[in-house]
């Protein structure tokens, strides 16, 4: 596959660059800073190097005459971050660009040290707007949209070993949980919760293992960028809601290489919560990629009244409804209408798999496929009315 132009926009500062394994980082970055002096810290003699001298890295760059230091999985030697600091605070128009895939060593360590110089910016998977006519929709709840995985000449497999990166080089090797079984049967249960309310007490059940411990994992799993949680909106809140966050895996892809399937399981009960992490992963690239970036919620009243995501910011407030269907019923527009009896400012659509724009009861129901394709560094606005 050819370079793809990705939407995300760099920094003009120092900054660190956050996103799972396989999403494009170093490509990115490799076409982007050509001249840049680059150290990989998942080469192990490198990572050996730096970790016992880190003062080496100091002498590296005042030797090199790169203006632009690219620090590869930072997380691997935080102790590096501390010669960062001096660095930058020598002004001698350094930039450097720090790329992790976890955030959890770093927090041990405090990356608070680089705070207001060094931005934090996130790469995310591919979005169908950067594929163009490349992208398929099919393809991309069966496969999901990580580069290192679509890009490879056996998506499968690479999808099947995807995981197997994490359980082997992040979570073996920094010994972050004792039992790698127990952690690898959490996996595939929390799948089970994608795109639902996490019920921690019932994960732990099927697991067989403590709440408290299950709560850790949950941890990790953020920390490791894997995985998310997306809040209630509760602002000026006229019905009594949950207080719950839903769960997601960060593409849909990984959720569907976990999510085990038998002859008893329904293929709607499998692509429904698929499809929605697959427009919630647009909407958070599209968020993050943005200049002017919004807070993404879900609304569900205590009564089970629910819209599947709110986007709340500067530009307006939105209420996005996600049908895995190619027909629309007017009681499928219960959840949108109820939220805009209790936000009449909001603009409300429903995303179906559908082909054609439909107006029900005043509310604009959107091919899924055509909103993901024009889903573009414009305001939301203009990817719904267009």
């Amino acid at each position: 596959m050819p370079l793809i132009k990705r939407l995300f926009s760099p920094a003009k500062q120092s900054y660190f660059l956050f996103g799972p394994r396989g999403t494009g980082k170093s490509t990115w970055l490799k076409g982007h800073y050509p001249d840049a002096l680059t150290i990989d810290l998942l080469n192990p003699s490198s990572l050996r190097h730096y970790e016992a001298y880190p003062e080496r890295l100091e002498q590296t760059v005042h030797g090199s005459s790169a203006k632009t230091i690219i620090i590869d999985e930072i997380q691997k030697a935080p102790v590096l971050l501390s010669v960062v600091h001096r660095l930058i605070e020598e002004k001698k128009e350094w930039q450097f660009i720090l790329t992790g895939s976890s955030s959890r060593k770093l927090k041990r360590a405090g990356v608070d040290l680089l705070a207001g110089r060094a931005v934090i910016r996130h790469m995310h998977p591919f979005m169908a707007a950067e594929l163009g006519k490349d992208f398929s929709l099919d393809q991309a709840l069966q496969y999901g949209l990580v580069p290192l995985i679509i890009e490879s000449a056996d998506i499968l497999d690479t999808l099947k070993a995807y995981i197997d990166i994490y359980l082997k080089e992040e979570i073996k090797a920094e010994g972050l949980v004792r039992n790698i079984g127990d952690f690898a049967r959490f996996l595939e249960v929390v799948s089970f919760s994608q795109g639902a309310i996490l019920n921690v007490s019932n994960i732990a059940r099927e697991c067989g293992v403590s709440r408290k411990l299950i709560e850790g994992y949950l941890s990790i799993l953020e920390d490791l960028l894997l995985s998310f949680q997306l809040p209630v909106f509760t602002m000026r809140a006229k019905r009594l809601l949950v207080s719950h966050s839903k769960f997601y895996y960060f593409d849909t892809g990984v959720y569907r290489s976990l999510r085990m399937t038998g002859f008893l399981d329904k293929t709607t009960e499998i692509n429904g919560p698929g499809l929605e992490g697959l427009v919630l992963q647009h909407l958070r690239a599209w968020n993050d990629y943005q200049k002017q970036p919004n807070k993404l919620y879900y609304w569900r009243t205590k009564y089970g009244v629910e819209i599947d995501f709110v986007i709340y910011g500067t530009q307006g407030l939105y209420g996005i409804e996600i049908k895995n269907s190619k027909i629309i019923h007017e009681q499928d527009l219960s959840g949108l209408k109820a939220f805009l009896e209790d936000y009449p400012e909001a603009t409300v659509v429903m995303l179906y798999r559908g082909g054609e724009r439909l107006k029900i009861k005043n509310i604009l129901c959107i091919p899924v496929e055509e909103f993901l394709i024009n889903l573009k560094l414009v305001p939301l606005n203009e990817v719904i009315q267009r």
